[in-house]
């Protein structure tokens, strides 16, 4: 008994120890988008001996940070609900439709998943210019969502194939075709994986870099990401208003996560281990 309690003593002072350094970082973060560059440098941990509230107010008129920020939260909710439509249509048919072409068309989203997305930078730039689409969001809606499309299929495919049939002979019965199948019985159902896969392309769609990097030049169109470069040259000394800037770009993948976080870990494992 002693020795079991000494195993959970050492156990719980081990996952202390682990939430304290993974919160480390964010505590760093706030504390530092209040300080110049003295008290950055002088120490991390001390509080800052005057708040500097105008490190919030540079970072936006030296990055534009408000304009940024609502320019990713755009492009993350449209391919979030881009991916999630497109992605349960097919996961529909091919979890329940018996054709020909289904294991065919489902190796084809597979292969999807290995692709490696910088080997298509300079293509998919060719492309764009091709086609006149630099600076254009739908342009980049429809590349976040096909390097995302895979993945959801997958995970949509496998936990639609662990919902019991008689759901769906069912719901025929009482007169549904397959919309008013997909909509009003398998997607409720499907809630968690639904709320796993929307939060892995929010996060995607709102923090990526490299294609909003090649695919955009005018300022007033940058991602996060790509207006957090704002402070190189002249400003990649002054420290403070970028710590500013990254506190304001979490804040909308923190709320979304705590709202749908409940449902994470459910999602995930149904739609690895189902099918």
């Amino acid at each position: 008994m002693k020795k079991r309690k000494r195993w959970n003593l050492l156990w719980y002072t081990l996952a202390v120890l682990w939430g304290v350094i993974t919160i480390m970082p964010l505590v760093i973060t706030v504390l530092s988008s209040f300080k110049n560059n003295n008290e950055i440098n002088i120490g991390l941990f001390k509080l800052p001996e005057q708040w500097r509230i105008e490190n919030y107010i540079k970072a936006n008129s030296t990055a534009n940070a408000l304009g940024s920020i609502s320019n990713s939260l755009l492009l993350a909710v449209m391919t979030t609900i881009l991916v999630t439509v497109v992605g349960m249509m097919a996961a529909y048919i091919l979890a329940r439709k018996k054709l020909f072409f289904i294991k065919p068309l489902y190796l084809f989203f597979m292969v999807g998943v290995m692709v490696p997305v910088h080997c298509t930078v300079v293509p998919i730039s060719n492309i764009a210019t091709a086609v006149g689409a630099k600076d254009s969001y739908w342009f980049i809606i429809l590349v976040y969502a096909a390097f995302n499309l895979a993945q959801a299929v997958f995970l949509y495919t496998g936990f639609i194939e662990g919902i019991d049939r008689e759901l769906d002979e069912a719901a025929i019965i009482d007169g549904c075709n397959d919309l008013n199948l997909l909509t009003r019985v398998l997607m409720p159902i499907c809630k968690p994986i639904l709320a796993t896969e929307a939060i892995f392309v929010f996060i995607y769609g709102y923090s990526e870099l490299i294609f909003s990097l090649v695919l955009l030049s005018k300022e007033e169109k940058y991602t996060v990401s790509r207006a957090m470069l704002g402070f190189t040259g002249e400003h990649s000394t002054d420290m403070g208003p970028q710590f500013a800037f990254v506190v304001m770009s979490m804040i909308p993948m923190v709320i979304v996560y705590l709202i749908f976080h409940e449902k994470v870990e459910s999602g995930m494992l149904s739609g690895a281990v189902k099918g």
